[in-house]
């Protein structure tokens, strides 16, 4: 695990953990990745389908929790907070000794208020309030919607994960959002902390799939190459957004950046290495979240080398390049966004179903 030790201490960047199940808990895993150089995990309802539905974990709580009457959403939210205030306890010493820095364990809003801006804030407001640990970041995506909101809990001084992100447009609103929020902010604003997560290796699978069916030598040529050009300009814009007076009046009243965070950063195509989307997006303020397989896999054989920021006229040419030859990056991003909504909705969804049927059975 040395590589993910010096991929912070020498690089800048944050090895998060994109998972989270009771067992990393109660037989001690997490913690030992948090000492091999994980510094802060997420979660999704998607994560929380396949671990609920995946083990026999959480047997024992959900038949107390039945016993108590109630709800299956409010069972599901237990289950679900149990988890993350555990992992809230084994992160708690990175957050610490990092200064507030790192040590962040993400939970998301409910996925069926993605398009409604109020549902999201009384929604995120009531994470953080039941939660109520300073290592907590509350996920909200980046929808048009969830943009507002974002802002709103910033305002509020509340550390926000947003995630969702597929567009270099979008991500101005958001950056926006941060840095309008902070001003707004008449609290200390010391200790908020943001993330902008943007999705990788989906992109380059919806680019990748569009190219592939223009099928022309420049089209194939491109495979692989969109998601990196847009995390490269995505960097250049986070730099451009925390420079300059207006952000320096804020860092002067102790700021924190809003890192950006590289997720979906496991292989989709086999042709592609298995750190592709982390070898290529290393550089300081900047998070990568990992699944078990790539953190293996970086671990073993994953190259160190401050790669953020370079190629970025590489980038430029290869944005231009992807518009010449008929791919629309604004469509790609509202495909991308809308199936990354239906899908954690849909994961929410069929676990409560699952839920609903092992109800009837336990009390058959």
């Amino acid at each position: 695990m040395e590589r993910l030790i010096r991929l912070y201490e020498e690089f800048g960047q944050s090895p998060w953990l994109d998972n989270l199940k009771r067992g990393y808990l109660t037989s001690g895993e997490l913690a030992r990745l948090r000492d091999g150089g994980i510094r802060g995990q997420t979660s999704n309802p998607t994560i929380f389908q396949k671990a609920i539905e995946g083990s026999a974990d959480y047997d024992e709580q959900f038949r107390t929790l039945l016993a108590s009457g109630g709800e299956i959403l409010d069972h599901y939210w237990a289950m679900v907070l149990q988890d993350i205030n555990g992992a809230l306890d084994v992160f708690a010493p990175v957050y610490e000794s990092s200064g507030g820095g790192d040590g962040f364990v993400s939970v998301e809003v409910a996925p069926d208020i993605a398009n409604d801006t109020d549902a999201t804030v009384l929604a995120a407001r009531q994470l953080h309030e039941q939660i109520n640990r300073p290592n907590l970041m509350v996920k909200i995506p980046a929808t048009a919607a969830g943009v507002p909101a974002i802002r709103q809990m910033i305002s509020e001084g509340r550390n926000i994960n947003v995630t969702l992100i597929f567009s270099l447009e979008r991500y101005g609103d958001v950056l926006d959002a941060y840095v309008t929020g902070l001003e707004a902010c008449s609290g200390p604003i010391r200790n908020v902390a943001s993330v902008g997560s943007f999705f990788i290796s989906r992109v380059d699978t919806e680019v990748d799939r569009r190219l592939e069916a223009i099928g022309s030598p420049e089209a194939m040529a491109l495979r692989g190459k969109a998601a990196l050009a847009q995390g490269k300009l995505a960097y250049a814009q986070f730099r451009e957004k925390f420079s300059g007076p207006r952000w320096e009046a804020l860092a002067g009243r102790g700021a924190r950046v809003q890192r950006p965070l590289w997720a979906s950063t496991s292989t989709k195509n086999p042709a592609y290495p298995d750190t592709y989307y982390v070898d290529n997006l290393i550089g300081p303020d900047t998070i990568n979240t990992l699944p078990e397989a790539t953190i293996e896999a970086f671990a073993d054989h994953g190259t160190l080398a401050r790669t953020v920021d370079v190629g970025l006229e590489e980038a430029k040419a290869t944005w231009q390049a992807l518009h010449d030859t008929g791919i629309d990056m604004d469509d790609v991003a509202r495909t991308l966004e809308d199936e990354g909504v239906a899908s954690f909705t849909k994961s929410f969804e069929e676990l409560l179903s699952v839920l609903r049927t092992k109800t009837s059975e336990l009390k058959s």
